[in-house]
């Protein structure tokens, strides 16, 4: 079973909307975007937490790091 802390995430600052964006190398298509850079990151890591449950209970294989 994979766990969240395996993951490269990244948090960005946008200029132009004023808000912070996080992604997760493993995971191109995700993004959890809030005005908080430590909520941006505690949202994705929560995001990619419920898509390795989703995957898990699918028989779905999580990427490795």
């Amino acid at each position: 079973m994979n766990r969240t802390d395996e993951y490269d995430y990244r948090v960005i600052w946008s200029e132009s909307d004023s808000v912070y964006i996080a992604t997760v190398a493993e995971f191109p298509s995700l993004s959890y975007i809030d005005v908080g850079q430590t909520a941006a990151l505690a949202g994705i890591v929560d995001l990619v937490g419920f898509i390795l449950k989703d995957m898990e209970s699918n028989s779905g294989e999580a990427p490795t790091t």
